[in-house]
This record gives C-alpha cells, sequence and structure tokens, in this order.
C-alpha cells in the first residue's frame, strides 16, 4: 500500500489499522482520518500530534491513563495489547528477576499514587536499567512537567508504532 491508498482507506479500514498508535486510543486515528489527504508519514503523525496537542490537561492524562503499567499485572496475565507486549519484551521486562518485579511494581504504585496516571516511557527506545532509572527519577517531578514528559513519550511510542505500520502495511 501506498500513500494514495492510505489516503483512501475508508474510516473503518483507517482506524482498523491504526487504531492503537497510541495505546487504546482508537479515538485519535477516527479524528485524524478526516484530515486526509497525508503526503507522507510525517504528515499523518503531525496530525496525530496536533490532536493530542490540542486537547486539554484532562484528555492528555486521559491518554496516559490508557497505558499498562510497565511489567505490571497485564505482562503477567498476558493481557497486554500486541505492540505493548512487543515493546516491553524488547526492553527485557518479560525477563525480570523477582527482585526487580518487586521494585518496578512498587515505583509504579508511588508514581500512580503521586501524578494519577500510570508513568510512560518509551520501551522500545529504552532496556531495564533505563527504564528502573527514569522511574526513579521523575516520581520527583511535578505534575505539569511529568504530564508533559509522558506526553511526549507516547508521541515516541506513536512514531515508532506509525513506522512499522507504514513499512509492513505500506
Amino acid at each position: 500500500m501506498d500513500f494514495p491508498t492510505l489516503n483512501s482507506l475508508s474510516y473503518e479500514e483507517f482506524v482498523n489499522i491504526f487504531g492503537n498508535v497510541v495505546e487504546k486510543c482508537s479515538l485519535i486515528p477516527a479524528a485524524v482520518w478526516s484530515k486526509r489527504p497525508f503526503a507522507n508519514l510525517s504528515a499523518l503523525e503531525a496530525a496525530i500530534h496536533e490532536f493530542i496537542d490540542a486537547l486539554p490537561e484532562s484528555g492528555k492524562e486521559g491518554i496516559l491513563r490508557c497505558h499498562p503499567d510497565l511489567a505490571g499485572r497485564d505482562l503477567q496475565r498476558g493481557t497486554l495489547t500486541p505492540e505493548s507486549r512487543e515493546e516491553q519484551a524488547r526492553a527485557g521486562l518479560d525477563a525480570l528477576g523477582s527482585a526487580e518485579v518487586s521494585l518496578l511494581a512498587q515505583l509504579n504504585q508511588e508514581y500512580k499514587k503521586r501524578f494519577e496516571f500510570p508513568f510512560v516511557i518509551c520501551a522500545k527506545m529504552n532496556d531495564k536499567a533505563t527504564i528502573l532509572r527514569q522511574l526513579s527519577e521523575r516520581i520527583g517531578k511535578d505534575r505539569a512537567e511529568e504530564s508533559a514528559r509522558g506526553i511526549e513519550e507516547v508521541k515516541k511510542i506513536c512514531h515508532l508504532r506509525l513506522k512499522a505500520l507504514i513499512l509492513h502495511k505500506l
């Protein structure tokens, strides 16, 4: 599929293909479908980022709340989205020792208690040591700073997911 074909996708086809480029937020590709035609990947990505950036803070935090805890319950139960499962595995979060699982669970809980949304980091661009260090450091940030950082991480995840879809589907 090339970009003219992508631009001719029906609403349902577009949402079906791009529905999880932002974790569990199919509303976002649904909203940007009407922005077609997209000249290239950068234009599609820009439309998604513009939609996210235009959201009120509560909407941005809603996006963050759609993300699973890293190495958390969903990973243990096998209920992660396929994209999250692959990303967490790439970072080594599916092969943690019991002490690492306990530490990550404790840090995730502290983080969520402080910010009321889960810690978000682009796992595909980090390893488990970096993720643990970032989680420990970011717990000390203020809410506005951390929300903004989380959204920047969502955009990194979105970029990699879009790129993978385009390479495989186009």
